[in-house]
């Protein structure tokens, strides 16, 4: 698909959009231009300027406090998680709603209510940790004297996204924007984010992609969640707070079971069985291994859509592997912290009976005082060739967006 300039920062969570984060304000993306007014699910990588609480960094993006949990496999079972304090410099995906406004690709959800001693650089820069410039926000609500703010003045924010139709390759994709840091280099990134260096440069402009996979839904298209897609290592709340549905680590198949949360909800029960949501059953047999299973099939008006199916398959599936969850960090970790688990391999089996996710320990690694918000996760190590050369000795203006399966490349 054709890429045009165009004074906005982008980033992805598969499609990786990474922009230089400097001083001097330029353009800072390549979009997505687009016509029809469809959108998609997409993730924004952001590091938390100062200490905030869960509802707090929520309400920046205006986004539901579980869903930005569940987007980085945050347990919500945890006592008041909402108001848990999250630590200055820990980086967070975030997931929006990315759409086609004036024909290019951003997500326009995103409102800021301006404080005193607020500036459009303090707001850009700090705050929103460079997903957007002072320029843009100066564009987007018309501001023709940036140097006068009123204090409580709602400030659209655009924030940089794409769809590329949500897949790679007729493959199901979600794309997460990304602020590349000075000290940066795609290998890091790669490794940080299980892609390739050669995915990066593809989404980019910059060369060919190898294929990455995500966990996608098909509900129908009268469902209230249709289109859903969870990156792989993740999870997504849906049907009012009422199903969780997760993505890996064993297969690539869409799993979801009764959210933790769920107080309110129609029932999840298959019809002419008694099996619930999430529920599988499994008999061998010499022809082979009979699979039940009660999976979901969309939220329609209100109601919780439940399929029972019934298979034989040539060997009996292991336990469903949960994608591990991490207690609400109380500490920056150097590096990223959420970042996507490697993609399963083809031959892992898919799973059986539900085992409940446990949380993971979560090592605490103090951020250090004094020092700016980090822009992006370090890496390590890469199968793809080194490149070391700093993404900031790219020009200024330089977004790159970072393929990624929703699996955990952000090709979400």
């Amino acid at each position: 698909m054709p890429k045009q300039t165009n004074p906005f920062p982008f980033f992805s969570f598969f499609f990786l959009v990474l922009t230089s984060h400097v001083a001097v304000v330029t353009s800072k993306s390549t979009i997505e231009p687009c016509s029809n007014s469809n959108s998609c699910n997409a993730l924004v990588g952001y590091t938390l300027y100062t200490d905030l609480k869960v509802s707090e960094v929520a309400t920046l993006f205006q986004v539901d406090p579980i869903a930005l949990l569940l987007a980085n496999a945050i347990d919500i079972s945890y006592p008041d998680v909402e108001n848990h304090i999250l630590p200055a410099r820990l980086f967070l995906k975030v997931p929006v709603i990315c759409s086609c406004v004036d024909g290019i690709r951003k997500s326009v959800a995103t409102r800021y209510k301006t404080r005193p001693s607020d500036t459009l650089a303090n707001i850009a820069d700090n705050i929103y940790s460079g997903l957007v410039s002072a320029d843009q926000l100066r564009d987007a609500n018309s501001i023709a004297d940036p140097s006068v703010l009123d204090v409580g003045l709602s400030l659209a924010v655009p924030l940089p996204c794409t769809c590329f139709n949500g897949t790679d390759n007729s493959l199901p994709a979600v794309f997460l924007s990304y602020v590349v840091g000075p000290l940066d280099t795609l290998a890091g990134i790669a490794a940080s984010y299980s892609t390739t260096i050669t995915d990066i440069m593809n989404v980019n402009a910059m060369g060919n992609p190898s294929i990455k996979a995500a966990c996608a839904s098909n509900f129908p298209r009268y469902s209230a969640d249709f289109g859903l897609i969870v990156p792989n290592g993740s999870y997504a709340i849906t049907a009012s707070h009422c199903v969780q549905c997760s993505c890996g680590p064993g297969n690539l198949n869409l799993y979801c079971t009764p959210a933790s949360l769920a107080v309110s909800c129609s029932s999840m029960q298959c019809r002419n069985s008694n099996l619930m949501l999430g529920n599988v059953t499994v008999q061998s047999s010499s022809a082979g291994c009979n699979v039940t299973s009660c999976s979901y099939g969309g939220f329609v008006n209100g109601t919780i859509v439940t399929t029972l199916s019934v298979s034989l398959q040539p060997r009996c599936p292991g336990v469903h592997q949960f994608p591990p969850l991490v207690a609400p960090p109380t500490s920056a970790i150097g590096g990223s912290l959420f970042a996507p688990a490697s993609a399963p391999a083809p031959t892992e089996a898919g799973g059986v009976g539900p085992t409940t996710p446990k949380t993971s320990v979560l090592p605490g690694v103090s951020s250090l005082p004094g020092f700016p918000p980090a822009n992006a996760p370090a890496g390590s190590t890469s199968d793809a060739p080194l490149l070391i050369r700093p993404l900031s000795s790219f020009t200024t203006s330089t977004v790159l967006y970072i393929l990624m399966s929703l699996i955990l490349l952000v090709v979400l």
